[in-house]
């Protein structure tokens, strides 16, 4: 039926507006108390017992990854439809429009996806006080949520430190995990700022940051600006890098991430190894060099680091491919576009059949 649909009327139109109406969608039928709670028991994740990973407690191994819900406006949707963690984003400090458009393409014919979207949201104030709203439900506060920040693109490099800061400081007390995204092709030069030299001021400002609104809240310190915050274990943090980097610089980012003492790795970010123009490119062409990278990580990083792997998955055994090679969890987003609405139910629910051998408690 979703094939149907998608060969009829989702791919004669723009990328970018198909997502909108596709999201809006999501959204009604979420803010519909009889229908998003009849979809919820249909597709929510079931028959396995949940995954412990980074010291919380994930419903499913398999999420959604950032940039479908850019405003976290969608988190609830999103959860309804099974996938067992939601992670929105990119969030920067000061709101931007992203690049102009188009800026967003179907590559049919590998069943993947290009952008250039250039970080569109609306500043991580606004969206800070929206997951404020979302945490004071209580299905806001069953939900994992992650939140990918990145550099605002009129930010100076040698300012992206104190850029990244401000992001943590205002989101931190809402995420269940930070994010540092330092791989997105659409920001010029962003990718430069996983050269570790670049990077660690970077984590440890985001760091610092972030455990003062949330651990050091509870000890007199600033807490969060928009008011109180009950002090708690501190945020997991981890950094997502591009498949693009070459070995010995994705061991060097794993050597940064042991040196910090940061929660894991996000691994990976879309290509700019291909022949269609501008952007990065995402889906299944993404599957072989995402599953090197994280058996890279794997063999380099201590055995309680986390590693989300993304890049690639569309059925269950691109899922199992990544928890063979060394991920604790696995995102999508792609395959979301071509698969369609249940796409992350039926992915669950068949994991919840196998081994997920990589459970760990960080």
């Amino acid at each position: 039926m979703y094939r149907l649909l998608f060969n009829q009327v989702f791919r004669r139109l723009d990328p970018e507006l198909a997502h909108a109406i596709a999201f809006r969608g999501i959204r009604i039928a979420a803010a519909t108390p009889a229908l998003g709670a009849a979809i919820r028991r249909v597709l929510a994740p079931r028959g396995r017992p949940p995954v412990r990973v980074l010291g919380l407690t994930f419903p499913a191994p398999f999420g959604l990854a950032a940039g479908f819900d850019k405003h976290a406006v969608g988190i609830r949707g999103l959860t309804m439809l099974g996938f067992g963690f939601v992670e929105i984003g990119t969030i920067t400090a000061r709101p931007q429009p992203g690049n102009e458009r188009p800026r967003l393409w179907r590559v049919l014919d590998l069943r993947a996806v290009r952008n250039r979207m250039g970080f569109n949201n609306e500043g991580a104030e606004a969206v800070a006080a929206r997951l404020r709203r979302v945490r004071a439900t209580a299905w806001g506060r069953s939900a994992v949520v992650g939140v990918n920040i990145g550099k605002t693109k009129t930010t100076p490099a040698d300012e992206a430190a104190q850029d990244y800061a401000f992001s943590a400081r205002h989101l931190a007390p809402y995420a269940d995990y930070l994010v540092v995204n330092v791989s997105s092709p659409n920001t010029p030069g962003l990718r430069s700022l996983q050269d570790v030299e670049l990077l660690r001021p970077i984590l440890v400002a985001v760091r610092e940051a972030a455990d003062a609104v949330t651990v050091d809240a509870g000890r007199g310190g600033p807490g969060h600006p928009g008011g109180p915050v009950v002090s708690r274990a501190r945020v997991p943090l981890l950094v997502k890098i591009a498949p693009d980097l070459a070995d010995d610089d994705v061991d060097a980012v794993a050597d940064l991430v042991t040196e910090l003492g940061l929660e894991g790795v996000v691994a990976v970010n879309t290509t700019i190894a291909h022949d269609f123009g501008e952007g990065g490119l995402s889906g299944p062409p993404l599957l072989g060099r995402g599953l090197e990278v994280v058996r890279r990580l794997r063999a380099r990083l201590p055995q309680d680091a986390v590693i989300m792997g993304v890049g690639g998955i569309t059925t269950v055994a691109d899922a199992l491919a990544y928890r063979d090679a060394g991920a604790d969890l696995v995102q999508g987003y792609t395959g979301f576009i071509y698969e369609g609405p249940f796409w992350a139910s039926r992915l669950n629910r068949a994991l919840a059949g196998s081994v997920w051998q990589r459970e760990v408690v960080a």
